[in-house]
């Protein structure tokens, strides 16, 4: 079997066998095959496309090419929640804890962020004490007995994957969908969850900026957990606006506090019921959606879910008094103020750029392994549709310092905003849901 064979086989349409993948990712994990072929692989892949089938293998082969997790010693059905990213996306803050407390085990290993501002780990990392590496046992106890755990992505799940996407990063490759499905897949069938729920975002602040794109990204990733024998449904939800108001690692943990207590931005919670609700079902929580969003508004407004978190943030070392008191998180010294230039309604808001201002403040990382501020960040005054006089508040910038970076910060922030004479025509929330029966919408 050579590498050049299978390119080829690709590169003219053909359908690669299980064997083929797996000499492809394996030798190109032990060096055996250089960068120059497996990015000429990739491209034939982005043009030619990929089987249900051979994409499931792909994702397999990288699964299998570091260590996986195990957790077939925690009772129940596991399940994991990812979301393909976003600006303001705190999602995992809130829905682990209330799928908690609906009785379902998540184990979730998670990762740091590259953009607009940290990942999970680093959001979590911005409660005082808050530990991210735990040992396997450790990782196991911790959901047995509380029924919730995140941990710190190793550097051994699916390194195949670390390696093809830095690859695919340099030779245009990143968009093609049955390479982007498998990335994502490969790490969450590492974590060894028997169930995945996929929060796929779709807008101005996503990576997939059109619907039928993301419709097309969830349905390959739905498919490759058909195949592998994984439950799995994913949500197609908006992201042409911030989800919520914070944009920022310790500003999101207070407003997913908030969330717990009942008293959160609508939009954000209802994603949040909505996503935990998929993983109450898959979980074997309740019979129907309808029936686990009255379970989980329930754990919501008794307060269970807020007790399971932080319940969560003690067992990982964190300070459990920032559940009562957020103040006690990390806060930025400065705050500057986006003003509207006129009146009117709020007609559109560039996630992107916000998502930008928040990492030009020290938010995000432009870079792989540089340091962020868990303090500073953007946080809405105004959501679209809103009504606002000039003058008024349209968002608000928590700052280190005020400097060129910040004045940068603001321009963009301002720019953000489109204040017209009408009220826009606003979307909904989730536009649709794609599980082995098919896409449905509305």
């Amino acid at each position: 079997m050579r590498a050049v064979d299978i390119i080829r086989r690709k590169r003219d349409g053909g359908e690669l066998t299980a064997g083929e993948i797996a000499f492809l990712i394996d030798g190109y994990c032990r060096g055996d095959i250089p960068d120059y072929q497996m990015s000429a692989f990739a491209m034939a892949v982005l043009i030619r496309g990929m089987t249900a089938e051979e994409t499931a293998e792909l994702t397999l082969a990288m699964a299998r090419s570091g260590s996986q997790l195990d957790l077939s010693g925690i009772p129940g059905i596991k399940v994991d929640k990812h979301s393909t990213g976003g600006v303001g996306d705190k999602t995992t803050l809130i829905v682990a804890p209330l799928a908690a407390a609906a009785g379902v085990p998540v184990a979730k290993m998670s990762g740091r962020g590259l953009g607009h501002t940290g990942g999970t780990i680093d959001k979590l990392e911005s409660i005082p004490g808050f530990r991210t590496e735990l040992a396997p046992e450790a990782f196991f106890r911790q959901v047995g007995e509380i029924g919730l755990a995140v941990a710190g992505q190793s550097g051994d799940l699916a390194p195949a994957d670390k390696k093809l996407y830095a690859l695919r990063d340099v030779t245009a490759t990143v968009e093609s969908i049955p390479l982007i499905a498998s990335s994502v897949m490969s790490k969450k069938i590492a974590s060894g969850a028997d169930a995945i729920v996929l929060d796929v975002k779709t807008g101005g602040g996503a990576f997939m900026k059109t619907l039928e794109d993301a419709e097309r990204l969830a349905e390959a990733m739905v498919a490759i957990g058909r195949l592998v024998g994984r439950k799995t449904a994913a949500v197609i939800s908006d992201m042409d606006q911030p989800l919520g108001r914070a944009i920022g690692n310790a500003l999101e943990v207070k407003e997913a506090i908030a969330a717990l207590r009942d008293d959160g931005p609508e939009d954000l919670t209802s994603l949040c019921l909505t996503l935990a609700a998929h993983m109450t079902v898959l979980g074997g929580k309740a019979a129907g959606i309808d029936e686990a969003l009255l379970l989980l508004e329930r754990k919501l407004k008794s307060g269970e879910a807020l007790d399971k978190f932080r319940a969560f943030v003690a067992a990982q070392g964190g300070d459990p008094a920032v559940v009562d008191d957020p103040d006690r998180l990390p806060s930025a010294p400065h705050r500057i103020c986006v003003k509207a230039e006129r009146a009117g309604y709020v007609r559109r808001i560039d996630a992107e750029k916000l998502g930008l201002a928040a990492m030009m403040l020290g938010a995000g990382r432009a870079v792989k392994d540089a340091p962020i501020d868990h303090a500073v960040g953007v946080v809405l005054a105004q959501k679209l549709g809103s009504r606002v006089g000039a003058g008024e508040p349209l968002a608000e910038l928590h700052a280190a310092r005020e400097g060129s970076a910040e004045a940068e910060a603001l321009r963009l922030a301002a720019e953000a905003f489109e204040i017209g004479g009408e009220p826009p025509a606003v979307r909904p929330l989730i536009l649709s849901v794609v599980t082995e029966d098919g896409i449905r919408r509305g």
